[in-house]
């Protein structure tokens, strides 16, 4: 890995002086990063209190691939030679900070990624539980249902971006790689969310950046979120969940939607030409429908778990297009995960995911992208996971000229998850 930054140095002395402050117990309404939070969602919303002061809980991920991965294509343009190595370990800083009864703030900091060797700050947010710091008891019937959410944050659109690897959070992720159209956002804004009985329903608005700045103000305005869905353990060995969500904006100087992981791909190099850098083309064997200016996408995910059984799905469609289009194009999206999950306490897992895309690219072609996982893991500890993957990759439909005519990536990787 590469030096540390000067950035990295301040990083690990806050770090470090913090740890006496710590609390490594779990906070309310909190998601676990370990295992815990293996099919969990949204953060529960806990019905009783237990803060009795401010508790910071700081906590981390690390992982580390070995790739062997093989990619052809027709040979219109070359591909860069890559081999069978280990890739850059990634890691996450989490600060967790239970602030007042039902006030918790979360801000996750990639030390190290794929795009970015030197720390940068994913995000944050500030979720609202309880408001008895306004008064006690201050619409207390209405807060046992409510859950506000504001931040420069991670947007829940689709259910799918729970079980993806964000950076070195791999630990919720049962493969390697995310979906090939990776649905993943960072912005301004807020999200409420009401929660009663199993159902689930939230409304949120963003600015739709990425990147924040106040100059162009005429490009860009407010982006839409909203989900409904349903969640309930029918029995003891049957839980069933049903969401659909939304993500709209009508006026942007540039969708990110499916291009704002800057954490990059698990997919090193693959199909890139002999210019390609790992960091500067970080987004490997993923694809982006290029709906720059305009996007109003759906996202449908049905999740059954019956003992240690479990399916995932994903039903994806989005529609928009550039300005300089006149046009809508669409692209489509389906993905489905089989998982069984073993032993005692589930610490093994098997499990295949078959995932397709496609496109009306901006190419002008139609494109078509499949993809096959298999693979399988084992909890070592609740912190630690070690996973295998084999993956094969194809493109079809893109023109003669294209990097991606007749293109094909397959082979296993290797990785090792600490989260903690």
């Amino acid at each position: 890995m590469k030096k540390y930054t000067k950035y990295g140095l301040l990083a690990a002395a806050f770090l470090v002086g913090l740890m006496g402050y710590s609390q490594n117990r779990q906070l309310d309404n909190f998601r676990s990063p370990d295992k815990n939070g293996v099919n969990v969602f949204e953060a529960p919303k806990d019905t009783v209190s237990t803060f009795d002061g401010i508790k910071v809980r700081v906590g981390g991920s690390s992982t580390l691939q070995f790739q062997a991965i093989d990619h052809e294509n027709s040979g219109a343009v070359e591909l860069i030679p890559i081999g069978d190595n280990f890739n850059l370990a990634t890691a996450n800083l989490d600060l967790d900070v239970a602030l007042a009864k039902g006030v918790r703030m979360h801000l996750r900091t990639y030390l190290s990624s794929r795009h970015h060797p030197e720390p940068y700050v994913k995000g944050g947010y500030f979720q609202v539980d309880n408001l008895d710091f306004i008064s006690p008891g201050f619409l207390e019937e209405a807060m046992k249902y409510l859950t506000i959410k504001v931040g420069h944050m991670e947007n829940n659109y689709g259910d799918a971006h729970f079980r993806r690897t964000d950076n070195a959070q791999a630990m919720h992720n049962p493969f390697v790689g995310n979906l090939i159209m990776d649905a993943f956002t960072t912005e301004v804004g807020g999200e409420v969310y009401f929660r009663k009985n199993g159902f689930i329903a939230m409304f949120g608005l963003s600015n739709g950046k990425l990147n924040q700045a106040v100059n162009n103000p005429e490009t860009t305005g407010a982006s839409i979120l909203a989900k409904l869905g349903y969640d309930a353990q029918v029995s003891e060995d049957l839980r069933l969940r049903l969401t659909g969500s939304m993500y709209s904006t009508g006026k942007s100087g540039n969708v990110y939607l499916y291009s704002a992981d800057r954490s990059g791909s698990r997919y090193y190099l693959v199909m890139e030409d002999t210019e390609a850098s790992t960091s500067g083309n970080f987004r490997s064997g993923r694809y982006n429908p290029g709906l720059r200016n305009e996007i109003t996408a759906f996202m449908i995910n049905p999740f059954v778990k019956y003992k240690g059984l479990e399916f995932f799905g994903t039903f994806e469609t989005a529609s928009g297009k550039a300005d300089a289009e006149t046009d809508d194009r669409t692209a489509t999206q389906l993905a489905g995960e089989l998982i069984y999950r073993f032993g005692g306490t589930e610490n093994f897992f098997v499990g295949t995911r078959y995932n397709t895309v496609t496109s009306d690219d901006p190419s002008g072609s139609e494109i078509t992208i499949d993809r096959f996982q298999l693979g399988g893991g084992v909890f070592l500890t609740k912190n630690i996971l070690a996973k295998i993957e084999y993956v094969n990759q194809q493109y079809d439909g893109y023109d003669t000229t294209s990097i991606f005519h007749d293109g094909e990536f397959k082979g296993l990787l290797l990785e090792a998850v600490i989260s903690f």
